[in-house]
């Protein structure tokens, strides 16, 4: 009975979760979904963030990462019941890391393809200082 509870639970996490790919857009900003720069504090200082963006880095310099760090920054920044987005440099990194929050938490993750790259040079939006 306890495996069938269980087998129960997971696949309906399952059906919670979703991973939406889309392009950031001016349109998209307007609708103020929160949106995590995972990128590293090196990345941040050197292009910016953008308006309101949270930055909590998923993997440092050296590609290593602490999933309980990065979560536990997650959970204390952001609603993670509420959809939220991810962006990095070029949508490399968020195509790993939006997947697996959704499928391991139901979390409904929105993946910010082409990244800051598209971001600032393809639609010239502005970013701020990181400090």
């Amino acid at each position: 009975m306890k495996k069938i509870i269980l087998i129960l639970m997971l696949l309906s996490l399952s059906l919670l979760a979703e991973v939406k790919n889309e392009y950031i857009s001016k349109e998209f900003l307007k609708q103020n979904i929160p949106i995590v720069d995972i990128r590293t504090p090196g990345e941040w200082k050197q292009t910016g963030l953008l308006k309101g963006a949270i930055p909590i880095m998923f993997w440092n310099a050296q590609g290593k990462y602490d999933t309980n760090k990065f979560l536990n920054a997650l959970h204390k920044k952001v609603d993670t019941t509420k959809p939220f987005a991810l962006i990095c440099h070029t949508g490399s990194r968020t195509s790993i890391v939006a997947p697996w929050l959704a499928k391991e938490f139901g979390y409904k993750v929105i993946n910010l393809q082409g990244g800051m790259e598209y971001a600032t040079k393809g639609l010239h939006l502005k970013t701020l200082p990181y400090k």
